[in-house]
């Protein structure tokens, strides 16, 4: 919002309050038309002959269905909408009689990237009951005005009667110190009323946005579940989903946001149901949620089902120490990279956690870590390179004999010098490689790690999410609406490690000019992503120069030149062909044999 706009806004706001002040009744206005108001209700009243005093008051409220008073849980249709809280040190629930459920959920100690309570869902457009089939007709608890009554220092019944002595009633039981919700359904003396054997429990709720870039929260957000005796999977995070669950026995499923989550966990897993998950286009909501889970319903006794809530942080130690596998809807990535994570890189990144240092200074201390144990593969690529480098005039005198026209023959060539001098053409590649996979493996890491969010370090508020050092203020096709000052380091550092490689390689035509493209796209890939991805990949590449440098005062390129020469002089020992290395061969024997049976048919 720009200075302009602002004073504008300003200036509304000064008129309105100062019309409201200035033109408001006075107090013997308002209690004059307070009296007139109330001598019109009893006028209205008596002026219908056949309203008795009973009536009359009744006549104020919404008007009822008189059929709907006598059917299924007629006294529970209407009803005044109360709200009572529980709460412990890391919850605090608001209830509702209405539907006798949760009406908002807030996680204590959290806040919103504005500075706001995490509120994970809020408000009456959330439905959570039991859909129950009685004569013919669903009737929804969600629709009932239920009787709220305190059954302890830290729970909460809610009973809705249907005759006598039965009725449903739903506990609430919030533990101290937990971010778990005992919940408790209770079906008493409902057995022949309810009809089928089987009720469903639905559950819809809008996940509002928590964190800095609602577009980046939304990828990383989707319903859960989980089949027993299975890894939990997911339905879509980018578009609208529904799917039926009907693989096998559902242990738990969650409304799952990027970095919080609302998960229920039935003691007697849920025979079948269904989850849905649509992207809602709302300021400040993320996704809607639904579930429509199957309980199994005896009519022979009455049916008590017993719940967990979970409502907390997506940390990974923390979703562990719940059980069920619930640390499984941290994304850490594919096989084997997820490996990769969950045993290596996350108990090294809590080790140094112990310590109490700041995050950036973990990043940095991980990151040398991992560039020591990979230094032995960082030397042999080098030392491969810098093989090829010193090969370079030689295979260019090749190359001027044979001539382009023939690459199968040049090739060839090629392998025969390869030969002589004992050198392996894929040995600068094999061991960058099989660095790879840690480097997708942060990729993951570092963008759903909760340790990160809301940390910072140097200029950077966030390490969970991107630094806008530079503000556009309009979307730009690819950055977006802002510039990342640690994603520029990263790329400006990537270009000056690409500009060295090559000079260590040799790379020259088109081989050379690649390199510096990938870092110039990866500059719009990840300049939404978070700083603390950034901060690494900058890291790596100094730790990397660094790496070379002292490799290129070990390594001596003349004496490298000489044990080359030296190897010509040595007998070829002739090993045994892998059948990779003999399918190859045949393969360029026939290249060379099609190409001069081509020049003779010209």
């Amino acid at each position: 919002m720009d200075r302009n706009t602002f004073t504008g806004l300003f200036l509304i706001m000064i008129v309105l309050a100062g019309s409201f002040y200035f033109f408001k009744p006075s107090e013997a206005e308002i209690k004059k038309e307070n009296e007139r108001i109330a001598a019109d209700s009893i006028k209205k009243a008596t002026a219908n002959s056949t309203a008795t005093p009973a009536t009359a008051a009744v006549a104020t409220l919404p008007a009822v269905d008189s059929t709907a008073l006598k059917g299924p849980f007629g006294g529970n249709i209407s009803g005044t909408e109360q709200t009572s809280v529980l709460e412990n040190e890391n919850l605090k629930l608001t209830f509702t009689n209405k539907g006798g459920k949760i009406l908002s959920a807030q996680v204590k100690g959290q806040t919103t990237y504005d500075g706001k309570p995490v509120i994970l869902f809020d408000g009456n457009q959330n439905k959570f009951g039991l859909n129950l089939n009685i004569g013919g007709k669903i009737v929804s608890t969600n629709d009932l005005y239920f009787t709220a009554s305190k059954i302890g220092p830290n729970s909460v019944s809610m009973r809705a009667n249907y005759s006598g002595d039965k009725y449903i009633e739903f506990v609430y039981d919030v533990k101290p110190n937990s971010s778990k919700v005992g919940f408790n359904i209770n079906l008493n003396g409902l057995n022949q009323v309810i009809q089928n054997n089987t009720i469903t429990l639905n559950w819809e709720a809008t996940l509002l946005e928590q964190e800095k870039s609602g577009k980046k929260e939304q990828e990383h957000s989707a319903p859960y579940y989980k089949y027993a005796g299975e890894n939990p999977n997911h339905l879509s995070v980018a578009k609208d989903e529904k799917e039926e669950l009907k693989e096998g026995k559902i242990e738990w499923f969650s409304f799952k946001q990027h970095f919080f989550s609302a998960v229920l966990i039935p003691t007697v897993p849920f025979d079948k149901g269904e989850l849905e998950v649509k992207v809602t286009t709302e300021p400040g909501q993320i996704k809607w949620y639904g579930a429509n889970m199957q309980l199994t319903f005896n009519q022979l006794a009455a049916q008590n089902y017993a719940m967990e809530f979970y409502f907390g942080t997506n940390k990974f130690s923390t979703l562990k120490a719940q059980g069920h596998e619930l640390e499984k809807q941290v994304d850490m990535g594919y096989w084997p990279l997820k490996y990769i994570n969950r045993f290596i890189v996350l108990p090294v990144f809590n080790f140094l956690e112990g310590f109490g240092w700041g995050y950036g200074l973990i990043i940095l201390v991980l990151t040398i870590m991992l560039k020591l144990a990979m230094s032995p593969l960082t030397y042999k690529s080098y030392l491969s390179m810098a093989k090829m480098r010193i090969l370079k005039p030689e295979m260019d005198e090749i190359k001027a004999k044979v001539g382009d026209d023939n690459p199968t023959l040049l090739q060839q060539e090629y392998l025969k010098l390869y030969k002589q001098v004992g050198v392996n053409p894929l040995g600068g590649c094999l061991p960058m490689l099989l660095q790879l996979p840690f480097v997708m493996a942060f990729f993951f890491f570092f963008p759903n790690l909760f340790e990160l969010r809301g940390e910072s370090f140097l200029w950077m508020k966030d390490l969970s999410t991107y630094d806008d050092f530079i503000k556009f203020g309009v979307n730009i096709p690819i950055l977006g609406n802002h510039l990342s000052l640690m994603c520029i380091l990263m790329t400006i550092s990537t270009l000056i490690y690409t500009y060295f490689n090559n000079q260590i390689s040799g790379a020259t035509g088109q081989m050379k000019y690649i390199g510096y493209i990938m870092p110039i796209v990866f500059l719009g890939v990840l300049n939404s992503y978070p700083s603390g991805l950034n901060y690494y990949y900058f890291l790596a590449n100094m730790l990397t120069f660094a790496q070379q440098f002292l490799i290129k005062s070990m390594v001596d390129d003349e004496k490298i030149h000489k044990t080359l020469q030296d190897n010509k002089t040595k007998p070829v020992v002739e090993k045994k062909k892998s059948r990779f290395s003999a399918k190859l061969e045949d393969y360029m024997r026939q290249q060379q044999q099609a190409q001069i049976q081509q020049k003779k048919n010209k």
